[in-house]
């Protein structure tokens, strides 16, 4: 049986372009695979230089877009002005946001904008860290409810609780007037969260050094010896282990004897 002449071209034009489709479906994984690369060792432009054109092949894939958050809060750590911090911030938060819309129910997509939000917190007005807090806390307990084992999302309510807890009275009160009222909290709930972001992954030094700086913002020096000093002794792995450190010693060089 003959097929008709426009069936015989049909068929040769989709067998013609099924090997180019999966073509564009391998590429995109071998540049995701070859950005990985430098992902590992923090080279976040070379990263880049990959994860973009991944990007351009497979826009909606959300372990892509998270990457490509994280490369650009890796620029925005190591960015010299406030300017070009909140540029990465803003461009990070953006491919955050899409990963978050894209996958409501993926824990790691709904805490990217927190994390990135904290990120940009010291160098945006009060006005907007007063808007900006709600959302962190919001972003970090359903990344919670969504994988409580999630122990980035631990530390991030950790650190929400330990910043909020410490707001002085008068800055707090000139927030409510101006701005909107803040939200209160207390470190003991900090320290809860950092227990639990510990129990669920005792390998990341940051666990322990910020929970050592909630304890010595509660005035209890011998427990913010204890974890400042593990956090301390253990080796840089992650991106921003060494600023994490610095704080650590910072905060232990004011412990009193």
């Amino acid at each position: 049986m003959h097929l008709p002449a426009f069936l015989r071209l049909l068929c040769v034009a989709i067998t013609l372009l099924a090997p180019l489709c999966t073509a564009s479906a391998q590429t995109a994984d071998q540049l995701i695979a070859k950005g990985d690369v430098y992902d590992a060792t923090f080279e976040a432009n070379r990263a880049l230089n990959y994860y973009l054109q991944a990007e351009k092949l497979d826009p909606e894939n959300v372990p892509l877009l998270l990457r490509i958050a994280r490369q650009y809060r890796y620029l925005l750590s190591s960015a010299r002005s406030n300017e070009e911090k909140l540029r990465y911030g803003n461009t990070s938060l953006g491919y955050g946001l899409r990963a978050a819309k894209l996958a409501p129910s993926n824990s790691e997509a709904q805490l990217s904008p927190a994390i990135t939000y904290g990120k940009m917190l010291p160098f945006q007005s009060s006005k907007i860290q007063v808007e900006v807090t709600p959302l962190i806390k919001a972003a970090a307990d359903k990344a919670i409810r969504l994988d409580p084992k999630n122990d980035t999302a631990w530390h991030v309510l950790g650190r929400w609780h330990q910043v909020l807890a410490n707001v002085g009275a008068l800055k707090r009160a000139l927030g409510g007037i101006i701005y909107g009222k803040l939200p209160v909290t207390t470190n003991e709930a900090a320290v809860k969260c950092f227990v639990q972001a510990i129990a669920i992954n005792p390998r990341r030094l940051r666990h322990y050094i910020e929970l050592g700086h909630t304890y010595a913002q509660m005035g209890n020096t011998t427990e913010a010896r204890r974890y400042l000093e593990k956090g301390l002794a253990m080796p840089d792995k992650e991106h921003d282990d060494p600023e994490v450190k610095a704080k650590g010693r910072d905060t232990l060089s004011k412990l009193p004897p």
